[in-house]
């Protein structure tokens, strides 16, 4: 099997690659300099020169809010973007796997969203991510879309280095207690993305690690493992000031793993643990 990871120096497709490469598995990592995914020449081009099996799609327009304000270029890259490649894919019968989000979904109520709800899209990022979905169902039949969450890895920009660089500056962080989901660690969800392409289980995923948590309890969880003496101020979503609408309800069902033999991923303080271990070693 050879396998094409576009977003290969993105957070999840860094890991998605490296995991790859520790199964021995083929696989080409490529960026935006490589291709040019919202150019459907440059994706044909590309993908008949590689000759790929599967293309794993972690490449992606993700800064939710600077989208509500360049809301064609979102639109462009995560909307039209996946519709090229999922062209591209339907012509020469290669397998696609799509990363999706929780920000398809509206985040209202308190359960766990299911695979097939409803999708209701409350941002510009999450629609055009929705409109990706609809792109990859449209044309292809031999599909995962394996929608993620609240994701932090080594490699990009984070919640967790985010909140880090602030404890750097200030005693005092202000967090977000109303938004509720699970922090999900890109080297759990590269794991459960290998395993589903080598399942040939076709269909949609939801990828998160186990158990629920607020952003809030998640960045005091983080000060109390590395004995930081921050005092984290709990706000509503209304008070922290943001350009882009956040589910409040960002709760994953992950059943679908279960059903078709993948592994569930460990619980969102495990895989936290293991983050930090890799990222101040």
């Amino acid at each position: 099997m050879k396998v094409l990871v576009t977003g290969a120096t993105g957070q999840v497709g860094y890991d998605v690659a490296k995991e790859l490469k520790a199964r021995n598995i083929d696989v080409i990592g490529i960026g935006s300099k490589d291709c040019d995914i919202t150019s459907f020449k440059d994706v044909k081009k590309t993908l008949e020169q590689i000759e790929p099996d599967v293309v794993i799609h972690c490449a992606g327009y993700t800064s939710v809010d600077r989208a509500e304000e360049d809301k064609e270029n979102c639109y462009t890259v995560n909307s039209i973007g996946t519709e090229n490649i999922a062209k591209v894919c339907k012509i020469h019968n290669i397998t696609l796997l799509f990363t999706s989000t929780d920000y398809v979904f509206d985040g209202t109520g308190i359960e766990p969203w299911k695979v097939d709800d409803e999708r209701k899209p409350v941002s510009v990022y999450g629609m055009s991510k929705y409109e990706g979905e609809l792109a990859v169902q449209k044309y292809l039949k031999k599909y995962y879309i394996v929608r993620i969450s609240w994701v932090y890895g080594i490699n990009g920009r984070n919640f967790v280095k985010a909140v880090l660089d602030k404890a750097d500056i200030s005693s005092e962080i202000s967090v977000v207690a109303d938004q509720i989901g699970t922090p999900t660690y890109t080297v759990d969800i590269a794991k459960a993305i290998v395993d589903i392409v080598q399942s040939e289980k076709y269909g949609i995923y939801h990828v998160a690690n186990e158990g629920y948590c607020s952003w809030y309890d998640f960045a005091c969880y983080l000060f109390d493992k590395l004995n930081r003496q921050i005092k984290v101020i709990p706000v509503s979503s209304e008070k922290y000031v943001a350009k882009a609408k956040r589910p409040l309800n960002s709760r994953l069902d992950k059943n679908d793993l279960e059903k078709n033999g993948i592994e569930r991923l460990p619980s969102w303080e495990n895989a936290l643990d293991r983050f930090l271990v890799e990222y101040l070693e």
